[in-house]
C-alpha cells in the first residue's frame, strides 16, 4: 500500500501554535521586552558616550585653538627682549632690529590669515572703518583721508576697525 502524504493544512498549522499555554506566551513576550528594554538603554548609553566625547574636544579645541598661533608669537617676542638687552647706543642697530621683529609679526599674520587694514584714500566703508571726526578737505566727500590707527581683519572677518578721520 502506498502511504499518502499528508500536507498540513493552514488550520493544523494555527493548532499547533495555539497549543502554547498563555503562561508561554507571556514569558517569550516578556524576555522579548527585557531584551528590546536593554538595547534602548544600550543605544542611549552609546549617544551618551558619543555626546560626552564630542564636548570634550569640543573644549580641548576651545583650550588649545591658539597654541599654533601663540608659538609663532614667542619668537617676535623673543625678538624683542634681544633688542632690549642690547646696550650699544647706535639707533640705526636698534631700527634694523625692531625692523626685523616688525618682519616677523608680519609673517606670523601672514600664517593665520591676518590682514591690515589701511583705508587711506579709500571710500569710508562702515564696516571695517570707525570714523573719529570729518574735516574740510578739497578732496572727494566720504573719503578716509587720515588713518589714526590701522584696523585688522582675521579670515576677512573684521578683528578692529580702523580708525580714521573723513573728508566732508
Amino acid at each position: 500500500m502506498q502511504e499518502e502524504q499528508v500536507t498540513p493544512q493552514p488550520e493544523q498549522e494555527l493548532a499547533a501554535e495555539t497549543t502554547q499555554t498563555p503562561e508561554m506566551k507571556i514569558s517569550e513576550l516578556e524576555a522579548a521586552l527585557e531584551e528590546a528594554k536593554a538595547s534602548v538603554l544600550y543605544v542611549k548609553a552609546e549617544g551618551e558616550n558619543i555626546r560626552r566625547r564630542a564636548m570634550d574636544d569640543i573644549d580641548k579645541a576651545r583650550k588649545f585653538a591658539l597654541e599654533k598661533f601663540s608659538n609663532e608669537l614667542l619668537a617676535v617676542k623673543d625678538s624683542l627682549d634681544a633688542a632690549l638687552l642690547i646696550e650699544a647706543t647706535d639707533v640705526q642697530s636698534y631700527k634694523d632690529g625692531v625692523e626685523l621683529t616688525a618682519k616677523q609679526l608680519v609673517s606670523v599674520f601672514d600664517k593665520f590669515n591676518i590682514a591690515e587694514i589701511n583705508p587711506l584714500g579709500e571710500k569710508f566703508d562702515p564696516n571695517k572703518h570707525q570714523a573719529i571726526s570729518m574735516l574740510e578737505n578739497s578732496g572727494e566727500p566720504n573719503t578716509v583721508i587720515n588713518v589714526l590707527q590701522k584696523g585688522y581683519t582675521l579670515n576677512e572677518r573684521v578683528l578692529r576697525p580702523a580708525l580714521v578721520m573723513v573728508a566732508k
